[in-house]
């Protein structure tokens, strides 16, 4: 099933990109109505962040986001095949200047990337520019959609891979060859190096490396966010200013700020975070599940 559903990919990829958007919305629909567990989780966690919200706007933003994730998954296919011109059309790259300057001073840096739908295409498009340094989650129990997925995150420049068995001592050495780190800390990884802090004002499990790593290499934070346009308009690939007074001597109050800052943007395109993910699965000691 792997194999055939990768030669349609592949297959689809040649599409214009208004064509294979519709393609993949209409994924995203079937799996809105096959999909039933992701489903779930995806209302369970827009009911807990937008409370303020009727169940049918629920309803309607969580049928919204099965669409772009069902168009996020079948314009993969462009950053494995397509070719390194077409994909510089389809992924506009604002604030470089930001990440070059960095990089161009031997600045360590880290790119904070949370968990949008365009999360990849963003990644590849600096791929193309920088040599970076990003971790993957290995799929153990399929490895053909690993050795794609891992021949796509590294099919541009030099780039340095690292599962997150790794360990920080990987990451910070690629930092020190002056490569800036593509980070996503912003899922349920378990209570290991974790605090709770608020997101959408629910207690979340939220890992500290960023506050940790930053310290420990002396880099700058730039966030980063790829905005998925409309249909058949591409991406948009967004690097802000570094962030100032950061990081601060209280990791907690670090963790605290990085939330906060991906809830504000979250609430600028709600529909493309990713709500399929168990946000809030490790609760604190006593607190019931939420799923």
């Amino acid at each position: 099933m792997t194999r055939l559903a990768i030669f349609l990919i592949w297959l689809l990829h040649w599409l214009p990109l208004p064509v294979l958007s519709l393609f993949g919305r209409f994924l995203g629909l079937l799996a809105w109505l096959i999909v039933w567990p992701r489903r779930r989780v995806a209302a369970k966690n827009l009911a807990m962040c937008f409370p303020e919200l009727g169940s049918p706007a629920r309803h309607r933003l969580a049928r919204k986001h099965f669409q772009v994730l069902g168009r996020s998954m079948l314009e993969r296919g462009l950053l494995w095949w397509a070719s390194t011109e077409r994909l510089q059309r389809i992924i506009r790259f604002e604030g470089e200047e930001h990440l070059r300057a960095c990089v161009e001073t031997n600045t360590p840096v880290i790119l904070l990337a949370p968990h949008f739908v365009g999360l990849d295409m963003g990644g590849a498009r600096i791929a193309m520019s920088f040599d970076c340094v990003s971790m993957y989650a290995r799929q153990k129990r399929n490895p053909v959609l690993d050795r794609l997925l891992y021949r796509g995150r590294n099919r541009f420049g030099s780039q340095v891979l690292l599962s997150r068995q790794d360990g920080v001592r990987g990451i910070v050495k690629a930092m020190k060859s002056n490569r800036p780190l593509y980070y996503l800390p912003d899922l349920d990884y378990g209570r290991k190096n974790a605090v709770f802090v608020p997101f959408f004002g629910v207690s979340a499990a939220t890992i500290t490396g960023l506050s940790r790593l930053a310290r420990l290499t002396g880099a700058k934070v730039l966030p980063c966010i790829t905005k998925m346009l409309p249909c058949g308009q591409g991406y948009v690939q967004t690097i802000g200013e570094a962030w100032k007074d950061f990081p601060t001597e209280d990791v907690e109050a670090d963790t605290r700020r990085m939330n906060a800052w991906i809830e504000s943007v979250v609430r600028t395109m709600p529909e493309q975070y990713y709500w399929v993910h168990r946000r809030f699965k490790t609760r604190p000691v006593g607190e019931a599940k939420f799923y």
